[in-house]
């Protein structure tokens, strides 16, 4: 069994190129992103067609991909209620992901609307999600700091999962190194203050990262006890949203040999994720 739940962000990786990747492409490298045996892959997501072009087609890809042969869930990314009301209709998704961000600046321009206001979204978003039996996946973004001054810390974080899981009864909470900003010490001292005070909770590491900078990152995730990493291969992506220069994702295969490495099984099929590997850098202009 796996030591380690690990969620491959193809939506992430694409989200931000500019010329729009075919379908039928997309179709077939999420289908064989799907063999690598990844716990969840986050593989599109209902948001406005003009905020986010390349993920238009996320209807369109769910009704061609195979499932047949995975037991990865799906997760996908909604920004409003109207969005988790179209995300719900598909079967095939487990998750509904929701970015919350503790930067008002951050949460103005990611989803348009205030903290308190993104606090009403969340609040219907969770019970759409209730009802139609989906589990909604909450991102604390800019959770490690931001480059507007916005106020954050361990206390602030602690407040908004704290009413989310009261609250709402969210269980998955991830937090997200939005620009790449996050110092390993920043990152090992808000795990270390938030699992503890919410064992209820499953605690996730979304981190954006440099090729250099990755390792001591997730280390510090690993060491403060969190057991669930985001990542895209080949560190591709970043948050078109932020205004930054795009700091890629955690590139997934360097994390995953490196876990392995330290006898820390995955569970994945490792010869499919290097053919993914080599499949992303034809994929990804």
């Amino acid at each position: 069994m796996s030591q380690v739940k690990l969620i491959e962000c193809p939506r992430d990786a694409m989200q931000g190129i500019h010329p729009f990747i075919p379908t039928e492409v997309k179709v077939d490298y999420l289908n064989n992103l799907l063999r690598v045996g990844f716990d969840t892959v986050d593989i599109g997501s209902f948001v406005s067609p003009k905020a986010i072009p390349q993920l238009a087609d996320t209807a369109d890809v769910l009704a061609r991909i195979d499932l047949s042969a995975t037991k990865s869930k799906l997760l996908v990314i909604v920004a409003n209620e109207r969005g988790a009301e179209e995300a719900v209709k598909q079967e095939c998704v487990t998750y509904l992901g929701y970015p919350f961000s503790i930067s008002e600046t951050f949460q103005q321009r990611n989803t348009n609307t205030s903290i308190e206001g993104s606090w009403a979204r969340t609040a219907h978003i969770a019970e759409t999600a209730r009802k139609a039996g989906k589990e909604l996946v909450v991102y604390i973004s800019m959770a490690f700091g931001n480059p507007y001054g916005d106020p954050w810390n361990e206390e602030v974080a602690l407040h908004w999962t704290d009413r989310l899981v009261k609250e709402l009864g969210v269980r998955i909470i991830a937090l997200s190194d939005t620009v790449g900003v996050a110092h390993p010490e920043d990152i090992s001292a808000m795990f270390s203050a938030l699992i503890p005070a919410m064992p209820q909770v499953e605690f996730g590491a979304h981190l954006h990262a440099r090729p250099d900078n990755w390792k001591p990152k997730t280390d510090a995730a690993w060491n403060a006890g969190c057991r669930r990493f985001d990542g895209a291969l080949k560190g591709y992506g970043g948050c078109p949203m932020a205004e930054d220069d795009l700091v890629g994702n955690l590139a997934m295969e360097h994390f995953v040999h490196h876990l392995e490495a330290q006898g820390i099984r995955t569970g994945l099929d490792l010869g499919q994720l290097e053919r993914c590997v080599v499949r992303a850098a034809e994929v990804f202009p």
